[in-house]
């Protein structure tokens, strides 16, 4: 049975959180974002943007892949109606990918990550020699690459900005700068309070709190693995047409803007809560970006930053309820891929408002699995 319009807080306005919250307004539900800081101001405005599953994904497709698969299949119609309501533009760019790799022995494990794509729908498929430096001229010393027309990417920031105006166009509450919420009740109903002592009611919950879900551990009486991974990457000044493609290669991903930055990632390191770069993260980034594209040899970054990416230790996100806190949706968890399972992540979550049967199986991001 869909029950229609409850009252829901959505705690966290990260990429996640306003698209959950947007997809449940969208739904006729009244909702509220609840945000200790500003809106994006961690992981999701420092990401990439990348959209890409099947480049990104291990040499097997588990159900983590297809949870990224659905998600990128959602994309289309997804920004679309982000950017109605928006009247904003994010650089969706339906650009492709390449895969590259460098030496001989390497093109058996580039036609085994072709073969498993292949029975997903895929039009992906492997290119060498003048076809490979027809679609990308400036990447000279790839031995071959495979080829995924249906990657894309979005850019991170204008992404946030224009999910933040949607959910303001369909009725969503914003309060931002909350510095501190607690979770006072979730049993009857739910209860929020801030740190200046005022109290947000609401019928559930939805947490949306990455890195820091696993505060909540204590409170639920379960184990919620989640902590911080510092992602860094820095971007240089380029035309857009220098590359054409997102570049992937087994040390990191190029990709260019429309803004004139090709951005160049990600040294990742356990850092606890710190944001700030270092010396020997860019350094690696540096050479990296330098050897798969030797125009850039002569450059230098123009930016440098690092997020917090919110991972688990199975490396699966917590999406759904526990049995004993039916109140409480979890959200969170997403590592490095909230971009990209922004779509799909905000559809299970109104599903489950709603009272209907995701479309996707869940048990594997049970929220509860690490008791």
């Amino acid at each position: 049975m869909t029950i229609v319009g409850e009252r829901i807080i959505v705690l966290g306005g990260g990429v996640i959180g306003l698209s959950c919250a947007l997809a449940l307004a969208s739904r006729g539900h009244d909702v509220s974002i609840l945000e200790k800081g500003s809106c994006g101001g961690q992981a999701s405005g420092a990401a990439a943007g990348m959209l890409a599953p099947f480049s990104e994904n291990p040499e097997y497709p588990d159900g983590f892949f297809r949870l990224c698969l659905d998600s990128l299949r959602r994309y289309p119609r997804w920004q679309a109606e982000v950017k109605r309501l928006s009247g904003m533009d994010f650089e969706y760019t339906e650009s492709g990918s390449l895969y590259a790799v460098y030496h001989e022995a390497d093109l058996s494990a580039l036609s085994a990550r072709l073969s498993w794509q292949r029975p997903f729908g895929t039009e992906a498929d492997i290119v060498e020699g003048s076809r490979l430096e027809q679609l990308e001229p400036q990447m000279q010393q790839a031995r071959a690459a495979v080829y995924c027309p249906e990657e894309s990417h979005v850019h991170a920031p204008d992404y946030v900005r224009a999910l933040k105006a949607a959910c303001c166009t369909v009725g969503v509450e914003i309060r931002e700068q909350l510095q501190e919420l607690a979770l006072a009740d979730w049993t009857a109903g739910v209860r929020v309070q801030d740190s200046a002592g005022q109290s947000y009611e609401a019928d559930r919950i939805v947490l949306c709190t990455g890195a820091w879900s696993g505060s909540w551990s204590e409170l639920f009486g379960f184990p919620i693995p989640v902590y911080p991974i510092r992602g860094q990457i820095c971007a240089y000044s380029a035309e857009q047409a220098e590359l054409r493609h997102i570049l992937f290669t087994s040390q990191g991903y190029m990709v260019s803007k429309a803004n004139g930055m090709l951005v160049c990632g990600a040294s990742e390191d356990i850092a606890g809560f710190a944001t700030s770069v270092t010396d020997k993260g860019i350094h690696r980034l540096e050479a990296l970006s330098k050897r798969t594209l030797p125009f850039l040899k002569e450059r230098q970054p123009t930016l440098k930053w690092a997020g917090l990416r919110p991972a688990t230790q199975d490396g699966y996100p917590l999406l759904g309820s526990s049995p004993e806190h039916p109140r409480v949706i979890f959200a969170c968890g997403h590592y490095r891929n909230g971009i990209l399972l922004s779509p799909a992540t905000a559809a299970v979550v109104a599903d489950i408002v709603d009272g209907r049967k995701p479309e996707l199986e869940l048990d594997a991001f049970r929220p509860d699995r690490f008791r």
